[in-house]
């Protein structure tokens, strides 16, 4: 008696922990799908963690392996509860990608005001050697960045 007891528990401990992994298994191929390269990056934030980023990124190689596509997503946070007045600003977001003579341009950049919301994004680039990002704040009616962090690398083609 008690060995059916013990066999039938174990078959529905294994049948359990079958049906949660296999989810996440499937997640897995889906985030990967295809892309020679690809992985979750961030969170990234600027000075006193007022922003911030998070995101994914996939990189796929043509046939011939000389020319390739970046795909970026992600979500930019703005953490600054201080309404305008009281010097609050808005989350920033730059992406730098570099060619393959390694000389840096700015490819992306996403403002986002909204406490304590989120934007999503998402872009692609072509030919990149390195990819980077960068967050930051900017006031609400002003054009230039405060506050920055620093770069994170979330991508490099030496590293594959």
């Amino acid at each position: 008696m008690f060995k059916k007891i013990a066999t039938g528990l174990l078959a529905v401990a294994a049948t359990g922990a079958l049906a949660l992994a296999a989810p996440a298994a499937a997640s897995a191929a889906t985030t990967t799908g295809g892309f020679d390269y690809s992985d979750s990056w961030g969170p990234v934030y600027a000075k006193h963690h007022l922003a911030k980023a998070t995101g994914w990124i996939g990189v796929e190689w043509d046939e011939h392996q000389e020319s390739n596509t970046a795909h970026v997503r992600g979500r930019l946070y703005d953490l600054d509860r201080r309404t305008y007045g009281q010097g609050g600003k808005c989350a920033y977001v730059k992406v730098q990608a570099a060619d393959f003579h390694h000389d840096w341009d700015e490819v992306y950049a996403r403002k986002f005001c909204g406490y304590p919301g989120a934007k999503k994004f998402a872009f692609e680039v072509d030919d990149v050697s390195a990819v980077r990002v960068k967050v930051c704040q900017i006031p609400p009616n002003r054009h230039w960045v405060t506050k920055c962090g620093h770069w994170e690398y979330l991508y490099a083609a030496e590293s594959e």
